[in-house]
């Protein structure tokens, strides 16, 4: 069972109870560390906090790190792995080549974890408490995290090539991704809410801007005077244009007058059956931050695969057994 709290709405708590099973429920619990690292939470919650005051962005960058992780073998802190000379690991990946930030913060919170409790609090627990933080702290919604997880003691950059959502795909391929982790449409469509904050790279936005017939040509017009058919590749966009750094359900708005910034983003609005789910979380902010923690908490217990072997990391970027 997981409570829910939403206390951005209105001066009034809501608290929304929740019957969550899942295979790894057994071994997670939002109580992990109570004896073993009691002070855990509240150390990574104080330097996420820390983070985003000195750069307002890594609150998505943070909440970027935990899809990422989860979504290539479930949710085990691969995506923080260094290369070795054993493996090529997810960070040159082509989704996360000059993408993902935040690694900085997490060694951060790492050290100061292993000062206050050594060999305790595992690198893939530390992103899904970040991730929830994060979002609290730019005005979304907070869930009690299920903790427990190991650390990977390997990755794959090809396994992150073929499991990542792409920016350039339609709702099918969309609806097939999340499926093949367990997740459902509707969790698709919660979760993709995730870019009402932060950016997104000229080169990933460009096919849309140039090539899509579902957007708003004024908005297609401003968007290629940054972002020229070549050149500019890392070129920052707003993924919501008018409040990428506040959590809320204008992401949604968006999408209605066909500004959604990416290709998949717009996909959620494009004369399919995603589109009344669209329409409830642009009229509902609570109804979004309702279903958006249900499948943070549903994503977050992705399991990595049987048999696979894990430790809890010394280090975030490297295995214990690395020199």
């Amino acid at each position: 069972m997981a409570f829910i709290r939403f206390c951005k709405i209105s001066s009034v708590c809501i608290i929304v109870v929740l019957l969550v099973s899942f295979s790894i429920e057994a071994r997670l619990s939002p109580d992990y560390y109570f004896d073993s690292c009691p002070k855990a939470l509240q150390i990574v919650h104080d330097v996420v906090v820390e983070a985003i005051r000195n750069d307002t962005r890594m609150g998505a960058s943070l909440l970027r790190l935990h899809f990422h992780d989860c979504f290539v073998n479930g949710c085990e802190g691969s995506v923080l792995l260094d290369d070795t000379p054993t493996f090529a690991g997810e960070k040159n990946s082509n989704p996360n080549h000059n993408s993902l930030r935040g690694f900085d913060v997490v060694d951060i919170i790492k050290a100061r974890l292993e000062k206050a409790c050594p060999n305790t609090v595992s690198c893939a627990d530390i992103l899904a408490i970040a991730a929830r933080d994060a979002t609290f702290h730019l005005g979304g919604p907070t869930w009690e995290v299920e903790l427990g997880r190991r650390d990977a003691i390997t990755t794959s950059v090809n396994d992150a090539n073929s499991h990542m959502p792409s920016s350039l795909s339609n709702i099918s391929v969309l609806t097939s991704n999340f499926a093949a982790v367990g997740l459902s449409f509707e969790d698709l469509i919660a979760l993709s809410g995730a870019h009402t904050l932060g950016f997104a790279r000229c080169i990933s936005y460009r096919p849309r801007i140039y090539g899509d017939v579902n957007i708003s040509p004024s908005f297609a017009e401003k968007l290629r005077t940054k972002c020229p058919r070549v050149g500019n590749d890392a070129v920052l966009e707003k993924m919501d244009f008018r409040t990428p750094s506040h959590f809320d359900n204008l992401y949604y708005k968006n999408l209605l007058t066909k500004q959604g910034l990416l290709h998949s983003d717009q996909e959620l609005y494009n004369s399919n059956k995603a589109d009344p789910i669209v329409r409830k979380y642009s009229r509902d902010v609570s109804l979004f931050f309702n279903s958006f923690s249900k499948a943070m908490i549903k994503m977050g217990a992705i399991a990595p695969p049987p048999g696979a072997k894990n430790e809890i990391r010394r280090d975030c970027r490297r295995p214990n057994s690395s020199p």
